[in-house]
């Protein structure tokens, strides 16, 4: 059998076969070989292909992370599993529906297609050339195999042709954008009527049967929700640091350390500001030419800067210190030396040419006048270096304890108490979702354990614990009675404005005026926009679904503010439409964007639906 194996490995076919393992492990690795050969644990098939527990969990991890990087102060403990798992896998079971159509159509990258794609890709270049050790890096990174990545890459780039070919393909009617444009720009003549609340105050009255009903009706909404008082340690740098001791000795060090950046130095400055575009390079060239030819900053200030007004003074700036120019102006004029021109430097305003006129150093302020600024300015410095150890102790402290006054009184910290707090939150540092979620955990809220240490800020942990639990209870009709009454005499005031304005609206409609129903003028608007910021938005929306006028007036009802407003719409001015303008195209392509996606939608469900999906 050997002899065959050495007589075979000496043919044709064999070398070519070899040939090709040599070019693809070069040029991709093991992965490209061995990558389909392991037989893995499935999470679903669908229509009989797997979706593999690998990948599955890869995705999940992907998705986790990304979530959490878009949390202002990531915490790990705010994420859903659950939910994350179930939309991944619908997701891929997506993906895998959509890849098999794409097959059916005979959409597909052959593996000459994908090497084209990833040997052009930026990321995977060194000096404008593909570079294989990159590739594997970048991959490697993101958790996948050579040979995964290639496949991901052919499925996605198939999936995005369909999808493409299909959004693309929406239409909108050219009368549609119109008539949405018509509508977008219409404005509406109209006037309007306020009747205050004052007006039917008299018709309002609750008596404390309707107060004791409402209560017995909404018991639900009186309800406080279970809460529980807390005592807890924060650890924060401050808080470490009040307990640091600096000796004088350690503060006469700091003082002479720092005394070189205690000593306020200002500068004083002249610039030469050019405007930023296309002559600005050959502007500045210019000026350095003539600054070399020996002619004077202050007369090429005069004659080149738009600073007008400190070009008038040979571009003089005057004294200044640190903070108060543009970051990079400042950099450059603080690098360089007495009498020195900069380099050009780009700001905001333009491109200067900065020299360096005079330089300044106050004295030094004595130890007497800086000593509290030092001294917390040292024990922080050292606070910081010891957060991280402390932050350890503390947590394995917590943890073993069955209190706080332990670990406090080992570490110098102060155990606190908060009141009140519920399943919603409460004050800093309760406002923390994790940490809440944690203090209504099973073993810290019915066990009694301590919570574990968590960061509830930058240099910020907590660690608590429930010091007392109360359960959901109804609040007394006393305590909530001024509330109902008040809600009740909202309601009745709303419903005595809508028929008073009704019934106005009718008496109007039967031709009486304003005048003889003791309302005033009318105050009134042409011309308005959907967009006018100056009106009550929701005074708009009531006057722009109102109906066209016919002849005459139509009358609507708003009760927004304080009080009802009679609205009487007199004339409605359609909008312009000018179909060769950027606004009708705009709106035309969107419209069609719309439709396409919506086509695309449609048929990702149709396929979703006839798909055979299994699950484990």
């Amino acid at each position: 059998m050997l002899q065959d194996i050495r007589e075979n490995s000496q043919g044709t076919i064999a070398k070519i076969i070899i040939g090709l393992l040599i070019v693809s492990l070069s040029i991709w690795g093991m992965d490209a070989i061995i990558g389909g050969f392991s037989g893995e644990p499935e999470v679903a098939t669908v229509n009989g292909q797997d979706i593999t527990e690998r990948e599955f969990q890869r995705i999940v991890q992907i998705e986790s992370q990304r979530r959490l990087s878009r949390m202002e102060t990531p915490d790990p403990s705010l994420l859903n599993e659950d939910q994350i798992r179930k939309e991944v896998l619908e997701a891929l079971i997506q993906q895998a529906v959509l890849t098999q159509d794409a097959e059916e159509q005979g959409l597909a990258l052959s593996d000459a297609d994908i090497d084209a794609l990833i040997t052009q890709m930026p990321q995977f270049q060194v000096d404008g050339a593909f570079n294989r050790d990159r590739f594997v890096s970048a991959v490697r990174n993101m958790g996948m195999g050579v040979t995964e990545f290639r496949e991901t890459m052919r499925r996605q780039y198939v999936i995005n042709q369909i999808r493409t070919g299909i959004v693309q393909s929406g239409l909108a009617a050219g009368e549609s954008a119109a008539q949405l444009l018509r509508i977008q720009n219409q404005t509406r003549d109209f006037r309007i009527l306020t009747i205050p609340e004052s007006a039917v105050s008299d018709q309002v009255e609750v008596t404390e049967e309707e107060v004791a009903s409402y209560y017995e009706q909404n018991a639900q909404a009186y309800q406080l929700p279970e809460q529980v008082d807390a005592r807890y340690i924060v650890l924060s740098l401050s808080a470490l640091a009040e307990n640091i001791e600096v000796s004088d000795e350690d503060l006469q060090a700091y003082y002479d350390e720092r005394a070189a950046d205690l000593a306020r130095e200002e500068r004083k400055a002249s610039h030469i500001l050019i405007q930023d575009g296309a002559d600005a390079e050959e502007t500045i060239e210019t000026i350095q030419q003539r600054l070399a030819d020996g002619e004077s900053f202050a007369d090429l200030a005069g004659e080149y800067s738009i600073d007008t007004v400190s070009a008038e003074e040979g571009g003089n700036l005057g004294y200044a210190g640190r903070g108060v120019y543009d970051p990079a102006f400042e950099e450059a004029l603080f690098a360089l030396e007495e009498g020195e021109v900069s380099e050009p430097v780009s700001t905001s305003f333009g491109v200067h040419l900065i020299k360096a006129t005079d330089v300044r150093k106050s004295a030094v302020p004595p130890l007497a006048e800086l000593e509290d600024r030092l001294r917390r300015e040292l024990a922080l410095s050292r606070a910081n270096e010891r957060f991280a150890e402390v932050r350890t102790d503390l947590a394995d402290r917590a943890y073993q304890a069955d209190n706080l006054s332990g670990p406090a009184e080992a570490l110098g910290l102060e155990v606190r108490s908060k009141e009140g707090i519920t399943r919603d939150g409460g004050e800093p540092p309760f406002d923390h979702a994790g940490l809440v979620r944690q203090l209504f955990s099973e073993d810290v809220l019915k066990e009694g354990f301590n919570t574990e240490l968590i960061d509830v800020g930058d240099n910020m942990s907590v660690v608590a614990r429930v010091a007392e639990y109360y359960e959901a209870r109804q609040q007394p009709l006393e305590a909530v009675e001024s509330d109902i009454r008040a809600e009740l005499v909202q309601q009745e005031t709303e419903q005595a404005l809508q028929e008073r304005a009704e019934a106005v609206v009718a008496q109007l409609q039967t031709g009486k005026s304003a005048d003889e129903l003791g309302l005033g003028e009318w105050t009134t608007y042409t011309d308005q926009g959907r967009s006018d910021q100056a009106l009550n938005p929701s005074l708009l929306s009531t006057v722009f679904s109102l109906e066209r006028p016919a002849e005459g007036s139509v009358f609507g009802t708003d009760l927004s503010g304080n009080g009802a407003t009679i609205v009487a719409l007199d004339a409605v001015d359609q909008g312009t439409v000018d179909r060769e303008s950027q606004e009708y195209q705009q709106i035309l392509e969107f419209l069609a964007t719309i439709n396409g996606q919506r086509e695309y939608g449609a048929y990702q469900d149709y396929l979703r639906n006839r798909a055979e999906v299994e699950r484990p």
